[in-house]
């Protein structure tokens, strides 16, 4: 049984999926909230025009004059009560177990996620350095001082939380789900995708850039990753490439508009979305075909197959 059939154990009432997801989304904007409410008041408490600032660009959180480590670990942990609230709820929510929507095989394959990672670090490692070869001008070198280590760390142990909480949730949860209501792989690959992008539409980057040069990265970025878990029968490939790729950008690039505003190895001056998606492209391909050698996995046409329901599953009301 792979990981979309998996989809059919279990309750899967419409109504109970959108309660899991509301009480996701609350339980990271309230308990995940505390670190930030109790930054935002004490820095208040020595000055109240922070408040305004605030409330002006609720996305610039510099003006809580936070450590860049501190900020780092505050904006993670939203994601470590998101992923508890979901793991809490999902048995008495949907009768089913973690493993059931992480993997196909009813294990967490931790070697897929290890080398998923190192895949997408080693193309990330290249682009860069090509990046700066070709357009050395366009990057500076900010942080080569014993500061990184910290950073590394943090990015290491935390940052994988918040991209298991995206995948998770996108295409483990979700992506069952639609699989229940539609029942082929296409469309939730697709929709999951969509929401996956929308999910980041208060990013800076699309205020800076604008809705309409930013949403194809995005997108693009769920479609890789809904790609790694259906034709990998699971979510550890995608959380590792997913977690490779934020815990990179942490560590070595940075740039005014990035959401980890972090004391990475390089800033990036100007950053060309339109570059940056087929950049993206090309290297999604090949991730994607080295992970297909890699992992042997079967054809692509796989993935616009019929999902069908195993005969022997009982719906629980």
């Amino acid at each position: 049984m792979n990981h979309l059939e998996t989809s059919f154990a279990g309750r899967n009432n419409w109504y109970r999926y959108v309660i899991m997801i509301l009480a996701i989304f609350a339980a990271t904007n309230t308990v995940g909230a505390i670190p930030l409410l109790i930054s935002i008041a004490l820095r208040a408490g020595k000055d109240p025009s922070v408040i305004n600032s605030l409330a002006g660009n609720s996305n610039d959180l510099s003006v809580l004059g936070l450590d860049p480590n501190v900020y780092l670990i505050v904006m993670i942990f939203p994601f470590l009560i998101g992923l508890a609230a979901y793991i809490f709820l999902l048995k008495p929510l949907n009768g089913k177990t973690f493993k059931q929507t992480v993997s196909g095989i009813g294990k967490f394959r931790w070697k897929r996620l290890f080398v998923s990672a190192i895949i997408w670090i080693i193309f990330s490692v290249i682009y860069l350095f090509a990046s700066i070869k070709i357009d050395p001008g366009n990057y500076s070198l900010l942080n080569t001082s014993k500061t990184l280590i910290p950073l590394i760390i943090i990015s290491v142990l935390l940052i994988p939380f918040q991209a298991a909480w995206e995948e998770i949730i996108f295409r483990g949860y979700l992506m069952q789900g639609f699989t229940v209501l539609l029942k082929n792989r296409w469309s939730p690959v697709i929709i999951t995708s969509v929401l996956f992008a929308l999910m980041h539409i208060i990013n800076p980057e699309v205020k800076e850039y604008g809705f309409w040069k930013m949403m194809p990265q995005y997108l693009l970025f769920g479609l890789i990753f809904a790609l790694m878990t259906v034709m990998d029968d699971g979510v550890e490939a995608a959380i590792g490439a997913h977690a490779a790729n934020n815990a990179f950008l942490s560590v070595m690039l940075t740039s005014k508009s990035s959401v980890l505003q972090t004391p990475s190895v390089y800033e990036q001056h100007h950053y060309n979305p339109g570059i940056e998606f087929l950049a993206m492209l090309v290297m999604g391909i090949l991730i994607l075909v080295v992970m297909k050698y890699l992992f042997k996995w079967g054809k692509w046409s796989f993935v616009a197959g019929k999902v069908i329901p195993p005969a022997t599953n009982i719906q629980t009301p």
